[in-house]
């Protein structure tokens, strides 16, 4: 339990930092301190590296770093990085990218690379004075923010247009710049949040000596980003005839596999209660890749969820079909990702990401990591259709128990074996060590 408060915490060295947490967090845990310091790099200038990644790091928090290979994605064949602590997901993709590797992979398709910004600003003047004069407006901001967009522009990206949203009915005064950009293998935030801001001073200057404009004042409410990219989109796909369906479990045939797995698409697509576990399950995939690349999961899930109730009611990302004997599952997606910029060179696992892809731009990245959501969310929906989901789980649980439980590798062969069949608890396994620990005493 916390005991005071502190001030000046930030400017304390990362030793003193964690000193205060020892004596003012963990006064009843004396390792505490030694458990923090036990996880720094060391390599010290690595760590430093690591230190300027956020604010007041103590330590570092390891995540598994694992890789799914067979992924024939677009004839290409890739092995994905896949970052996450959640057990079966890397084994689940993996299988699924083995599945399809006969069956013709995966195909990708980047539909476009739109990313969006706004200006909000509140202006009590006549909207039609306003929209009358956009043109000019535009042609201002552009000319002012010309020194941040050159080099975008050279590498074919940059400030593609600027629309004037009027929310008077919503919000009394309240307009807004809807502003879209190119950003080629960048993620692009700072570049955008740096056009933004500038478009807010300029919007100010030119309202301020416009002679029409200038008898009602603007206030800049806020310029940033927005993490929706409805046009920023990649559309994953796989397809074969029915029968080859044939294999995906034991108990049914292609056929029937087809049909029961369409029926569990359309569920996720009905009710919003499946929906959400199953686009879980799918960001379960999309996330793994996304943080093994340095790039912003949290941005890439808001931008994900927000699609999937695009149409009023919270639904499934993937859709599927059967038709003339086909089976047809895909997913069409808004990612906006990144290869160069932030973390994905300064990370040296991130760069190993990369490397490991073979250097993608941010298309071919985009592509990947959807696809890696469609093959979890295949494997998933089998599983579910099929064995079940617990099967896979369980089997990873047993493997932390008997961690937890500090077995020997002895005993963790013949506690797998005995349990192949056998419900699995920590109760459970726990008394089975006791058994097997006293047969041998």
């Amino acid at each position: 339990m916390q005991e005071k408060r502190v001030s000046g915490f930030s400017k304390k060295s990362k030793q003193d930092k964690i000193d205060w947490l020892q004596v003012n967090c963990y006064p009843q845990e004396p390792q505490a301190s030694a458990d923090l310091k036990k996880f720094w790099h060391p390599d010290a200038e690595l760590q430093k590296v690591i230190d300027a990644f956020s604010e007041n790091t103590v330590s570092n928090f390891i995540l598994p770093f694992g890789v799914a290979p067979n992924f024939l994605i677009n004839d290409r064949l890739f092995t994905v990085p896949m970052v996450i602590e959640e057990s079966s997901v890397v084994a689940a993709a993996g299988s699924a990218a083995k599945f399809w590797l006969t069956r013709g992979g995966f195909s990708a398709q980047v539909k476009s690379t739109i990313k969006l910004g706004q200006v909000h600003f509140s202006w009590f003047g006549p909207a039609d004075l306003l929209k009358k004069k956009l043109a000019e407006i535009t042609v201002f901001l552009r000319n002012e923010a010309a020194y941040l967009s050159a080099n975008m522009e050279k590498r074919g990206g940059g400030i593609l247009d600027i629309e004037l949203l009027d929310f008077n009915r919503e919000e009394p005064g309240y307009f807004q710049l809807k502003v879209s950009f190119e950003t080629c293998d960048s993620m692009g935030a700072n570049f955008i949040n740096s056009v933004l801001e500038q478009f807010g001073e300029s919007l100010q200057q030119f309202i301020a000596q416009d002679a029409e404009l200038s008898a009602y004042p603007v206030d800049i409410i806020m310029a940033i980003l927005s993490n929706f990219t409805p046009d920023c989109i990649v559309r994953a796909s796989v397809q074969c005839p029915v029968e080859q369906l044939a294999g995906a479990c034991t108990h049914l045939d292609g056929s029937a596999f087809a049909e029961k797995f369409y029926q569990a698409i359309r569920i996720a697509q009905i009710d919003p209660y499946r929906a959400t576990t199953h686009n879980k399950g799918i960001f379960n995939g999309i996330d793994a890749v996304v943080l093994a690349t340095g790039n912003d999961f949290r941005a890439i899930e808001a931008c994900g969820h927000t699609f999937a109730s695009a149409s009023g009611q919270y639904k499934s990302l993937s859709s599927c079909r059967i038709e003339d004997g086909i089976f047809h599952f895909w997913m069409d997606l808004p990612l906006a990702v990144g290869t160069v910029g932030g973390l994905t060179k300064l990370h040296p696992l991130a760069k190993r990401s990369l490397d490991l892809l073979g250097q993608p731009d941010a298309e071919t990245l985009m592509g990947i990591i959807a696809v890696t959501g469609l093959a979890q969310n295949f494997a998933a929906v089998r599983s579910l259709i099929t064995t079940g989901i617990q099967k896979g789980h369980m089997k990873m649980h047993l493997q932390n128990i008997l961690h937890h439980l500090t077995a020997t590798d002895k005993e963790a062969k013949q506690a797998i074996d005995f349990f192949h069949d056998q419900v699995i608890s920590f109760n459970a396994v726990q008394e089975f060590l006791n058994r097997l620990r006293t047969q041998i005493a």
